[in-house]
């Protein structure tokens, strides 16, 4: 039997086109699931990455904590002992430490090198490099440290009212523990421990702590009597012709005593380590520093006769023509390696170093109010060096002194401590000329002194102009065994290298 199937055209061409309609979708497909795998692919690529450089953030994170903690660790064995800059071992660095979480577990480590301090000086450098287990990045802080000295202020006085008069510029701070008249020209704040005081220098009520008797503009010039706007119950006004940064008052004393009572912690040093001066059994010594690291001593056999009429007007104790006559050569020393002096006698000093850092002190044991000796600086003592890599402390029992024939322009490169009397210069009256009127004197460094400071009088004797420039660089790198204002470190600078 035979049969036929018959299909007609509209069936046929409907195949057809369902065939065609199903091969045309493969290519979107296609196209579609590789454009999807490659977005999966980039998500998780990127994914892999974020995590990645999360667990790096989180190990450089850990890192710099641990480098941190190498810094912390330092300052709380610096505060059990100050001197010690090889983490107690007595050898060299570096020196490391691991660090454990608080299960007991090693999480990293930290290792320090110290950069320990100059001769005399109490800044120091720390660089703290911190380091996880297991990872090869490594962070590293460099902190430098110090212990600020009295060289904070460019003029501290202990127990008496200070006076700065017309003509006196002063670079740095200024504090007194009594009353601050202030004529001149002051670049930095002036402090006093007391609210108001009461003037020496006239007579009427008491003024603020720290006053001005200059006129105010569009003034000029000084008024000496007592200056109503200058007292209370008058509001305090900045008076910026003066005070350029501003005065402040009261605020703590300053144990001026307890500050500079090392001088027989000086001598048993200058004695064991340094150069030690006995009693020269004449008027004292003379002390020129040089240039190479030593330094020339003289037996001073007698200072300088005044002239005819020149002589102690008002009644100064100890006054004297404080100069020269004749000396004798005893013989040139090398700058010891603590840098300290010491003489029990009166001192004259004068000359230039370069690259040294030396205290020159003079005191005579048991302390006798009528026999403390003094220091004199009658000629230029100068650094080479401004960067700190020079320094010079004067510490004096007694006054700390210019004498009658001094330069005429003068400069005195150094920290002058008087821890009982006074910096500054006897009066020299017209008698006394032509030594009597000096032009200038430039201070660079700090003034300590415990009684009235001055280089000039109100009759226009003395210097005639004065410039005290603070040297910054004495605060945290002073002289050798100079007066320190706490037994703390502070930091100066952080920075990550």
């Amino acid at each position: 039997m035979k049969i036929n199937f018959q299909f007609s055209n509209s069936y046929l061409h409907k195949q057809v086109k369902f065939q065609r309609q199903n091969g045309g979708l493969l290519i979107p497909i296609i196209i579609f699931t590789a454009i999807a795998l490659i977005i999966i692919t980039g998500i998780m690529s990127w994914t892999r990455i974020t995590i990645e450089a999360n667990r790096q953030l989180i190990t450089r994170e850990m890192t710099i904590q641990l480098a941190e903690s190498g810094i912390d660790y330092y300052r709380w064995h610096l505060a059990h002992d100050k001197d010690d800059f090889q983490d107690g071992t007595g050898n060299p660095g570096p020196y490391v430490h691991q660090v454990l979480d608080k299960d007991g577990n090693i999480v990293g480590e930290f290792s320090l090198d110290i950069t320990p301090p100059l001769m005399g000086s109490t800044k120091l450098c720390i660089e703290s490099t911190g380091k996880v287990v297991g990872s090869p990045i490594e962070r590293v802080i460099r902190v430098e440290m110090a212990i600020p000295s009295l060289a904070k202020y460019a003029v501290v006085a202990g127990s008496d009212n200070m006076r700065f008069g017309e003509g006196t510029e002063v670079f740095g701070p200024i504090h007194s523990n009594q009353g601050v008249r202030f004529d001149g020209l002051a670049h930095n704040i002036v402090t006093s421990a007391l609210s108001v005081c009461d003037d020496p220098d006239h007579t009427g009520d008491n003024e603020f702590a720290v006053h001005t008797h200059v006129n105010p503009p569009p003034g000029s010039g000084v008024d000496d009597t007592f200056r109503p706007l200058e007292a209370p119950p008058n509001e305090i006004t900045s008076r910026s012709d003066v005070f350029e940064v501003g005065r402040k008052f009261p605020v703590p004393a300053i144990d001026f005593v307890g500050l500079t009572n090392n001088l027989a912690t000086i001598k048993t040093n200058a004695q064991s380590e340094g150069e030690y001066f006995a009693p020269s059994g004449s008027q004292g010594y003379q002390i020129i520093l040089n240039n190479d690291d030593t330094f020339d001593v003289y037996k001073v056999t007698s200072q300088a006769n005044p002239s005819l009429w020149c002589f102690d007007t008002l009644g100064q104790s100890g006054w004297s023509t404080w100069s020269i006559q004749n000396k004798t050569f005893i013989g040139n020393f090398v700058i010891p390696d603590n840098g300290l002096i010491f003489v029990e006698d009166n001192v004259w000093i004068e000359g230039i170093i370069n690259t040294a850092r030396v205290t020159i002190a003079a005191g005579r044991f048991p302390d006798n109010p009528a026999n403390r000796p003094q220091i004199i600086v009658n000629n230029d003592l100068l650094y080479t060096n401004y960067d700190g890599s020079d320094v010079i402390a004067l510490i004096s029992q007694g006054n700390l002194n210019v004498g009658l024939i001094s330069e005429n322009d003068l400069r005195i490169d150094a920290a002058l401590v008087s821890q009982n009397g006074r910096v500054g210069r006897y009066y020299y009256s017209s008698f006394c000329a032509p030594y009597d009127i000096r032009n200038s004197i430039t201070l660079y460094g700090m003034i300590a002194t415990n009684n009235r400071y001055g280089f000039a009088y109100t009759n226009g004797t003395g210097y005639q102009i004065r410039n005290i420039n603070y040297d910054a660089n004495l605060l945290y790198g002073p002289p050798p065994s100079f007066p320190r204002t706490s037994d703390q470190y502070e930091i100066l600078s952080w920075e990550e290298i």
